[in-house]
């Protein structure tokens, strides 16, 4: 049975600046939630261990010597982009950037790069992805999670805690939870998740998690009405006050003319049959009367 998306239980991880204080402790937490990390990388500290994980200075040998398959980047901004090349060159295939504002031009090439090897990128500036007691892969608060049936993307970081607590108390859960990132540029797009979950038999619904910014999630409007999306998707869109022209927390929210506002997403949102919920507490019971109508709970 696939429980999750881009990641499970088999995930064999490396961290990228696992000796660093945020990567020594979220491994340590990546750890404990049952995340297989099986080596980190720190140039010039392979050789040492960090929680009793092998640290090694290249992700070539780190990889080879463990078999992995997966990234997490945890690597300061100006030099995330030659980290991520990296994990590329070593063949990985998920690569989670943890590391918020990295230079446009360097999340440009990282994102053709991964275009060009069929690489899933997800961030930058993102808290990363957990499937439900399979794998943790990144820095999201595991005890709000709960092993279920709604797939969640999001632009937001903390609203994405509160709406999938909402969900797991609803009695739901979720399947994979995914945050796409809250830079202008990113790698794994609402669009891209949505044709994953509509393959995945766990995934009963979905719930996106948008803000201002962008067009991503006109985009996502556009493919669920065209596609005829077959899953119950709700909609939650972030920054309905928010004056245009000024950035909104994350550098991915700004709004440029018509597009990006949040009305524009929730229009759009609306016109395509997904139903906006008004407030983030409001996800959950909306999934539930969808759920229920479809005969899924």
């Amino acid at each position: 049975m696939d429980m999750g998306i881009f990641v499970d239980k088999q995930t064999r991880a490396i961290v990228q600046a696992i000796t660093g204080e945020q990567g020594s402790f979220h491994t340590r937490l990546m750890l404990d939630y049952g995340t297989k990390i099986v080596a980190g990388v720190t140039p010039g500290k392979g050789g040492t261990k960090v929680h009793d994980v092998p640290v090694y200075d290249t992700v070539k040998e780190a990889a080879e010597k463990h078999n992995a398959n997966a990234s997490i980047i945890f690597v300061p901004a100006p030099f995330a982009a030659e980290a991520a090349f990296e994990a590329m060159e070593a063949n990985l295939k998920t690569i989670v950037m943890i590391t918020e504002h990295i230079p446009i031009k360097d999340a440009i090439r990282v994102m053709a790069k991964a275009k060009q090897l069929g690489t899933i990128v997800i961030g930058p500036n993102t808290p990363g992805i957990i499937v439900p007691g399979e794998c943790k892969l990144g820095i999201m608060p595991a005890h709000v999670f709960e092993r279920g049936i709604v797939g969640i993307a999001s632009r937001s970081g903390t609203l994405t805690y509160e709406i999938a607590a909402g969900i797991t108390v609803a009695d739901l859960g979720q399947s994979t939870c995914i945050g796409l990132g809250g830079d202008p540029i990113i790698g794994l797009s609402f669009v891209e998740t949505l044709k994953q979950f509509g393959k995945n038999d766990q995934t009963k619904a979905v719930a996106l998690i948008g803000e201002i910014g962008g067009n991503l999630e006109e985009l996502a409007a556009a493919f669920i009405a065209t596609e005829g999306y077959e899953k119950p998707v709700v909609a939650y869109v972030a920054g309905r006050t928010a004056p245009p022209g000024k950035r909104m927390g994350h550098a991915g929210a700004i709004v440029m003319g018509r597009t990006g506002t949040a009305r524009s997403k929730i229009e759009a949102f609306s016109k395509a049959g997904v139903q906006v919920a008004e407030m983030p507490s409001e996800v959950a019971k909306i999934l539930s009367q969808r759920l229920m109508k479809e005969k899924y709970i």
